[in-house]
Formats: C-alpha cells, sequence, structure tokens
C-alpha cells in the first residue's frame, strides 16, 4: 500500500507544481512569490513529493524492519496518512489562516510512523 500511495503522492505533488508553474511569472499572483498563501502551496507540493518518496522508503525498507504486524501496520497507516494530511493542511493553511491546527495531526502520525520505523530497525 505505501509503495503504491508514495507514487500517487509523487504524481499529485508534480502535477500540482506544473499547476503552480503556470502562475509564476504573475508577479502579484496570490499576493506575490514571498507571500504566506504562495509559500504554503509550494511546501504542500512539495510535501507530497517527500513524502511520497517517504512511503517508497519505508516499502522498501518492511524486510529489515523488526516489528510485531500491529505495530506494522501503524506505522504504514501513520506514514500513508501523513503523507496525504500534511498536504492537506498546507493548502487549507493557504486557503484560510485559521486552519493551523490541521498541522498537528500530521506532524503527529508522520512522527509517530517514523519512530516506529527507527525502532524497529534498531532491533536488527
Amino acid at each position: 500500500m505505501n509503495e503504491s500511495l508514495g507514487w500517487l503522492g509523487i504524481a499529485l505533488g508534480i502535477l500540482g507544481g506544473a499547476w503552480l508553474g503556470l502562475n509564476y511569472d504573475r508577479e502579484g499572483w496570490m499576493g506575490g512569490y514571498g507571500a504566506l498563501p504562495r509559500r504554503l502551496l509550494r511546501l504542500g507540493h512539495i510535501a507530497l513529493i517527500a513524502l511520497g518518496f517517504l512511503n517508497i522508503l519505508f516499502a522498501h525498507s518492511l524486510a529489515r524492519i523488526h516489528l510485531s504486524e500491529s505495530r506494522l501496520a501503524i506505522a504504514s497507516w501513520c506514514l500513508a496518512i501523513g503523507a496525504f494530511a500534511m498536504p492537506f493542511a498546507c493548502f487549507a493553511n493557504a486557503w484560510r489562516s485559521t486552519m493551523k491546527f490541521l498541522f498537528y495531526p500530521p506532524v503527529v502520525l508522520l512522527t509517530t510512523g517514523c519512530v516506529m520505523v527507527f525502532l524497529g530497525l534498531a532491533q536488527s
């Protein structure tokens, strides 16, 4: 699951980057290059790509991660959900700055998944 979702995230990130690129030459688009909404859109599109790679890396590390099936499933779901929740939080904050609270769940999910993978790899 993680490998497929990773590639989906990368594809969506590339498409999002292409969409952002259509407007790069419009100086005042979304408040200008340095405006917070525009920076959050760029962060969201990069998060899709980077967290997609993280999920692919997780999938390729499965054989070396020594965790119970239930803990491995938790790590897997944390990384998969976090990979899409983080860009969503970025896009939502670009739309409405009052949505800062949306950053907490993906941070907790991704941190949990990464710590579990670290612990599972450290046991080998």
